[in-house]
Order: structure tokens, then sequence, then C-alpha cells
């Protein structure tokens, strides 16, 4: 930097990088303090070295950080101060979306209302907002190779946030501190009382971090809100996002129980006890807290991991080899590798180049696989393995929608009761399916009328923060006590997100990348000849939009000319904007873009276009077994390429294909960029993303 600002006789902003650190840190936040947990009952005669060990606890205040997100003007018009309940105005059915428009928030707000009516002469909450704050956390492992470091974050958010928030604004969410990790050697590991000693360590730790919000649960704060205006405000506890391991340490239950307290295994021993003892006898002997545990739902773990990767993709690998045997059954689960790494690439979709057989699988593995697995396996599988799968899948992606309806709630339920029934053809493999993780989907239902849909509340929200977070800061630091080092490393950052905020209101932050040719230069880079022509038509159709007629059928005399040059842009960025009525793929074509680029006509009017070949649809329906359309490039009956210039703005989102591979074996030479030009059929992959989900179902 110094060199580059030397020829403009300027000088670098900052010294060196203790200068830049102590300018981040002028800004005004709270203080990292710490305190350390260590055992103190009863000790036997052999005393374990647990007992001796201190395990200390890094946290930030949750009271200031739900101060800073509630002052944030980037959040001003995103957040939802009362609840509400929400109805469709053409047939007044409820739906859900945001976490206040859900019964929990509802039933909180009145409770605090009823308590107004009672306390009337001294109305502490009287007109005071309430704060729901949710907590998060999840160990994560920062490098496997030096020792195995787990840390254990806690995050934090507040619940009137609205869930659009969270997934365009992961400063949103605030890691508000790092709990202990209790250890000890594998003599000890299984005690009841270390056990029960772990137990009381995260409930205790998560008492002490959170007891600044303690006096504003019955009394009111003034806070000051990103929209300028100050408010009264109450905060609650709100529901815990967590995997099912820490959801046993939560509600201090054993391992197959639900959580969520759905009978799945018997409790009344729980709470049997929980009715006969004294809450300090429970804590001291039992390990069991007597209050009500809210816990949602997380999808990640529960579905995406278990149920569909390590259940439902690993059943088919025993089917295939218990039908098949070793060798038969090895070459199906080659091509179906060889399938998935085949799928042509897409906008945020991770590929597979060696297809699923590999070891370290994380959340997105997960998540990517799903998105193109059902066609991989059809044509290899029976029928109804690929009617369980679709089940599946499509209760996923109705759980996950943005907005959900009572008929979605059906829909979930109806996809719910057809996995059930097609999960049935996998018992010649499966003992038993008594799997906790499958039996949380029982729960989705009530959970979203309780907490909104699932976008807000879920594990992948708390696991993405965990780079930026965890993993870069311990990168960062000395590697020495590092947990210190890490948070302080989060302050910063969180003081530059606010920074980034301000330069991109200033317009300090804005850019292009494009080239410029002429038009018969693009026709020969892309390889289209015809693009002076099609341009041609283009140019006439938006200048007579009300003109019916074949563009062949139109004298070259009366057709535009454009002279001029080209803007093209190499790259491009789509922001897609869910419609609350999608029009379904009955309303849509499919096309390939094989370019964008804009011009102006007339030196007024500018015109952003794409170049692309038209697809057609197979058929009038969706796949019968996929539940996916399906489509074909178009050609004229020369056996030329359909193509066509379009306006930008009729591009209504992008589309992800996936080949219709058939039950034959594909090449080992094929690549995925080869894939669009290989195959001749194609199917509108509708889980490439929720979106889709919602548009081409």
């Amino acid at each position: 930097m110094a060199t580059t600002l030397a020829k403009h006789c300027d000088t670098p902003p900052f010294a060196d990088h203790k200068d830049l650190h102590s300018v981040i840190d002028a800004t005004e936040l709270g203080d990292v303090p710490f305190f350390s947990v260590q055992y103190s009952g009863e000790r036997p005669e052999v005393v374990p070295p647990w007992m001796d060990d201190e395990f200390e606890v890094w946290y930030r205040d949750p009271r200031a950080m739900a101060h800073n997100i509630l002052a944030n003007p980037t959040y001003k018009n995103e957040i939802d101060y009362v609840p509400f309940r929400e109805y469709d105005v053409l047939d007044n059915m409820r739906q859900w979306k945001d976490f206040m428009s859900g019964d929990w928030a509802w039933q909180q707000a009145s409770k605090l209302e009823r308590k107004q009516r009672r306390t009337t002469k001294d109305p502490e909450t009287h007109g005071s907002a309430l704060v729901p704050i949710i907590l998060g956390s999840d160990k994560t492992t920062v490098s496997v190779g030096t020792g195995d470091n787990k840390y254990y974050p806690l995050y934090a958010f507040i619940g009137n946030v609205r869930n659009n928030v969270w997934r365009a604004h992961c400063d949103a969410l605030v890691i508000i501190g790092f709990l202990a990790i209790s250890k000890t050697d594998k003599m000890h590991s299984k005690d009841d009382v270390f056990r029960m000693f772990r137990c009381q360590l995260f409930h205790s730790s998560l008492s002490a971090i959170l007891s600044s919000l303690k006096p504003i649960m019955t009394k009111y704060e003034v806070v000051r809100c990103g929209d300028g205006h100050f408010r009264c405000v109450i905060y609650s506890l709100g529901p815990y996002i967590a995997d099912y391991e820490e959801q046993l340490v939560l509600s201090c239950i054993v391992r197959h129980w639900c959580p969520n307290g759905g009978v799945y295994r018997s409790r009344e021993h729980n709470d049997f006890l929980i009715e006969e003892l004294s809450a300090d006898i429970l804590w001291d002997e039992y390990g069991l807290v007597g209050d009500l545990v809210l816990l949602s739902f997380d999808l990640l773990h529960q579905i995406i991991k278990n149920a569909f990767k390590d259940h439902l993709v690993d059943w088919v690998a025993k089917y295939l080899k218990a039908v098949h045997r070793t060798r038969r059954s090895e070459e199906i689960m080659s091509d179906i590798d060889r399938r998935i790494a085949a799928v042509a690439s897409f906008s945020s979709l991770r590929r597979f180049p060696q297809g699923r057989d590999f070891k370290q699988w994380t959340g997105d593995d997960s998540k990517a696989l799903m998105k193109v697995f059902l066609p991989a396996i059809k044509g290899h599988i029976p029928q109804d393995m690929v009617h369980a799968f679709r089940a599946l899948l499509e209760f996923c992606y109705l759980v996950r929608r943005n907005v959900v309806t009572e008929d979605t709630l059906t829909q979930i339920q109806d996809a719910l009761h057809r996995f059930h029934h097609y999960r049935k053809i996998f018992d010649i493999i499966v003992p038993t399916f008594s799997l906790p993780h499958q039996h949380s989907m029982t729960h989705y239902v009530d959970m979203i009328r309780l907490f909104g849909v699932l976008n807000g509340l879920c594990s992948s929200i708390t696991e993405s923060k965990h780079i930026k977070a965890v993993k870069e800061p311990w990168r960062w630091s000395s590697r020495h006590n590092a947990l210190g080092q890490m948070l302080v490393t989060n302050q910063r950052l969180d003081k530059l997100a606010v920074s980034h905020v301000d330069f991109d209101v200033r317009g300090m932050l804005t850019g292009t990348i494009l080239s410029t040719q002429t038009v018969a230069a693009l026709a020969q880079e892309v390889a289209v000849p015809e693009l002076p022509i099609l341009l041609q038509y283009f140019l006439f159709f938006q200048l007579n939009p009300d003109d019916t007629r074949d563009p062949e059928a139109i004298p070259a005399v009366n057709l535009p000319r454009h002279k001029g040059k080209l803007q093209v842009f190499n790259s491009a960025a789509a922001t897609f904007y869910a419609p609350s009525d999608p029009s379904g793929m009955q309303g849509l074509e499919v096309a390939r873009v094989i370019c964008f680029f804009s011009f102006f006509y007339g030196w007024e009017e500018v015109y952003p276009c794409a170049l692309i070949q038209w697809f057609e649809k197979i058929g009038d329906c969706p796949n019968e077994d996929t539940g996916m359309w399906m489509v074909t490039p178009s050609f004229h009956e020369d056996g030329s390429r359909n193509l066509a210039v379009i306006h930008i703005e009729t591009v209504f989102r992008a589309a992800h294909l996936i080949p219709i591979y058939g039950s034959e074996y594909i090449p080992h030479s094929l690549k995925f960029y080869d894939s669009l030009d290989t195959f001749r059929s194609f199917y509108v992959n509708k889980y490439a993303d929720h979106h889709a989900f919602e548009i081409v179902s």
C-alpha cells in the first residue's frame, strides 16, 4: 500500500497493525470478562483429576448485544416489536413467517398483558416490547492436526429481527462467549458424578452469562432503536438452538428420549422426580432442572445429516449390497458417483468431483448431496425407494419455506406420511426404525406453529458462523491461551462491520465489471453468427410490443439496426425475491444463457439483455417418481438451435438442470462442464434451493 501511495505523495492511513488495532479498539464496546468454574461437591478418597481442574468460561454481556442489534439502523425496517398473527387477505388462512408470528411470542406477550392488569398500581411492564433472546451453541474443531483443538462457542440473537436478515446479514447473529469443555480420562469419563457435573457446568455457565438479563425480565428498560425512537423493552428467553447431543444436556434426559416432550420413550421417572423433589435436590443429586426448556427444531442435524445422509443414503448402499452382492453393488455405486460428479455446476451448489464417497462430511456437503442425489439413483433402485427419498426431500423443502400456511402444514404431514409408508422397503436391512432424529419430524408442525418458519431457527445458522467467529480468529491468534484473543478479534470484526455499513451508505463500495465489443465481435466469440438479426428482432418487439407477427415474417427494412457497441458483462450476480404467489412451471419457460450484455439505443434507452437458447418441456406435468419437470433443448426444423435475445427483466430466476441418466452407466471420461452439451433431456432441479422448490413443484 505504501508503494502505491508514494507516487501520489500520500501516506498510509495506519503505521502498522498495532495502529490499525488501536483505531478499531477506540470504538466503544463492552469488555471481555471471564470466570472460572471448579467442582465443589463431595470428594472420594481417590480424587479424579477433573475435580481439581478449573474450567474457564469467556463471555460478553448479552444485554449489550441486544442493545447493539436494536440500535443498528440497518435493521430498522426489519424488526417486529410486537407479536402478530398473519392471515391471507384472500382466503383468511393463517400463515407463519418470522419468529414474532408464532404462537409462543403471542403467548409471552399475553402473559405480560395479564400481569399489567393485575398490577395497575405499579405497571412495570406497561406498553413494553417483548425482546426474545435466542441462544445457540455447537462444539467445533479448529485443528485436528495440532491436538484436536475444540471450542464451544455460544451465539445469541433477538427474535424480533426478521428471518430474511439472518440469511443476508450474518452480523445479526453475535458470538457472546465460549463455554467450557469438561474433559477427563477414559477411566472416569462414564462416572455418574462426572456426567452430572458436566450438565451442571453447562447450566451454571449459561446462568452466569445471562445474569445481566434477569432484572429486565420483570421490569422494563428504555433502549434506543435503529429508527431513532426510544422504547421500553422486556427480555425473555426464547428457544435454544442445539443439535441432539446438546438437547440431551439441556433437557437433562438420556439418549434415545425425545427432548421435545413427545412420548418416544417413557419419562415418567423424570416427571415423578420433578414433581416430588425440591429444586435443590433435583439439581445436586440428579442434575435435573424442573423448568421447561424451549428447544427449537434442528433440520441440519436431525434431517439433513442424519435422516438423509446417515440413514437413507447409507441404506441404499446396504440394500444394493444385500441384493446384488459386493461386486455388482460396487459397480452400481460407482456409477451413482459418476452421475453425481457429472452434474453441471450451479450458483451456490457444491460439486462432488469424486462422487459422494469421502470421509469428512460437513453440513454443506449433506445439503448439496440432497440437491442432486435423487436423479442419480433413479434407475438403480426400486421405485418405492425413490418415492421414500422424494417424500423426505419434499418434507425438508416444505418446512424450509419462507412462508408456511395451513395448506403447507397439511402438505408437510402428507410428505411425512408418505415417507413413513415408503420407508418400509428398507425393512430387509434396517432392524428397527427407533431413530430419534426421524422421530423428531413428527414435531415439526407444532414447532412451526410455536416459533414461525424454520429459516429463523436452525443450527445451520450457528454452524455457518463458525468460520468467521471461531476458526479464522483461532488461526490469527498466537495459539497460546487463544480464547481471549478470539473474542477480542470478534469484537474488532463487529466494529469493522459497522464501518462497512457506513462506507456502503456513502457510496464507497460501488463498481462494475464489463467489457465493450461490437456486435460482430461478440457473435464470433460466442459462435452465434445470427446474433445481429436476433438483436434486430429484439429491438423491433421492444419498440413495437403489440405486434404479434412471427419475427421471420417482418420485412428486413422494418427491422431497426444497432450500429454501436455492446457492453458485455463477464460476471453477473442475481438477487432473487420470492414471489408471494408462485406461478409454477405452467407459466415459465426454461432457457440456457449464452451471455449477458447491454447497449444504448437512440442515446437514451439502455437495454440489458441475455442471449439464450430455448428449452422445451417434456410432457404437461412433472415426472411421477422424482416430482421434477423434464425439459429438452429446442431446435428449428433445419437442426439449428432455437436462439433469442431477451430483456433481462423477463428472467425470473436461475434454473439448475440435471441430466436424465436412465438405467445405463455413464462414461468414466464425462466431465461436469460437458453435461449440458452431452445429454438431450434434463430434470429441472426443484431441490436446488427452497425458492426453486416453491416455484417448480
